[in-house]
């Protein structure tokens, strides 16, 4: 007989939320939006988050992490979210970087990134997306080759996280097996301070306080020894990555449908129209409770992905927390938007300035139509039409 599912919190769970809750609430989004219109990174809250311990509680405590797993760095990034203030690079240093140079890298590469990616001193972006190719691995055209003992990087990438704060970027570019003539994906440590580097941002306009890239590398020379893990199994270890990010995806848009959901339900309790608090009326109550309900539902299965994946399964589960989580983003902000009228628009409660980013969810780092694709063709049997 197997063993129940356990839905209860753990007293290390439940404490470290509280502590993270704590740094959420001391920044908060009226923070986040402020760093965002100075155009300038909330690097007080990254920095405090390091120094508590939470940007590595992934990573092995040999290493200076908090010895945990993703469960747990999903937990601080739906923490801060849930209070307004999510930080996008955590998917992607410790999350995605991390995890990869824990699981391929050397032990000397291990020891040169990863307690600086732990402490939030060194900071890690990642290239995979290109303007012909998406996240396509199999139609990119970014390549590396060796020659006098370093790779030569040449590409294009687009929508990099963090490339104004970065020290490295992880690109994953084509190589070339001279044997067989077959291009194989190889994932690449490149300094941001590389001669040949060069990072425009990306005119957007979610405003967020973390920007996105576009990359543009011409030779870009490396030490032989920037390569992680091998070229035979890059793209086993690209899926050690991509998987983690897609929990933290979802852990992000929980914790912001619930940020909004929170201000949403307060607002219904207060304001007082012909006599009665508006949450009174079902037309205004039920809506906000099925997406508390369609919340929850997500919040679970961001947490069985998590759990999954600690315990070594990196497929299904996070596609379909990550597509859960997405459509409960829009429609909780887009329900608590309405929920307020006319103050759902004002720049006191903030919520209209989430739109945009309500939608990150559902596009970004899969679209929601590549899960379905997934679901539908790799899950359920059916046949594909590409």
């Amino acid at each position: 007989m197997s063993n129940p599912l356990n839905f209860t919190e753990t007293s290390e769970h439940r404490d470290l939320r509280k502590a993270v809750a704590g740094v959420g609430e001391k920044y908060g989004a009226k923070y986040m939006y402020a760093k965002a219109d100075e155009g300038e990174y909330p690097m007080e809250l990254w920095k405090e988050a390091g120094e508590l311990g939470f940007i590595g509680v992934n990573l092995p405590e040999e290493y200076g992490g908090g010895g945990a797993g993703i469960t747990e760095l999903a937990i601080v990034q739906r923490e801060l979210a849930t209070h307004g203030a999510p930080l996008l690079m955590l998917e992607v240093s410790p999350a995605i970087i991390g995890t990869i140079i824990n699981t391929a890298g050397t032990e000397e590469q291990k020891q040169r990134w990863l307690p600086g990616i732990a402490s939030g001193e060194y900071i890690a972006a990642f290239g995979i997306t290109e303007p012909d190719a998406g996240t396509n691995t199999h139609k990119i055209t970014t390549t590396a080759h060796m020659e006098n003992g370093e790779w030569v990087i040449s590409g294009q990438k687009t929508f990099v996280s963090g490339v104004d704060v970065a020290d490295s970027v992880l690109i994953v570019a084509r190589v070339k097996n001279e044997e067989t003539g077959k291009y194989t994906p190889g994932l690449f440590m490149v300094p941001t301070n590389s001669d040949g580097f060069t990072a425009h941002q990306i005119p957007m306009e979610v405003k967020l306080a973390e920007w996105q890239f576009q990359l543009f590398l011409d030779e870009v020379r490396i030490p032989e020894d920037n390569l992680i893990g091998s070229l035979d199994t890059g793209m086993t270890q690209l899926f050690m990555g991509l998987n983690p990010e897609r929990i933290m995806a979802t852990a992000m848009a929980v914790g912001s449908a619930e940020y909004a959901l929170r201000i949403a339900t307060e607002y219904a309790k207060t304001r007082a129209v012909f006599g009665q608090p508006i949450g009174a009326h079902q037309g205004v109550s039920h809506p906000l409770a099925q997406c508390r309900i369609e919340l929850e539902l997500a919040k679970l299965m961001g947490e069985k992905a998590a759990s999954l994946f600690d315990a070594g399964d990196i497929f299904e589960a996070a596609n379909m927390a990550k597509y859960a989580a997405g459509e409960i983003s829009a429609k909780a902000l887009d329900q608590s938007v309405q929920t307020l009228g006319g103050n759902g628009l004002t720049t006191e409660y903030g919520l209209a300035r989430m739109f945009s980013a309500s939608r990150l969810g559902r596009i970004a780092p899969v679209s929601r139509e590549m899960i379905l694709n997934y679901v539908s063709q790799n899950m359920m049997g059916l046949p594909k039409s590409y």
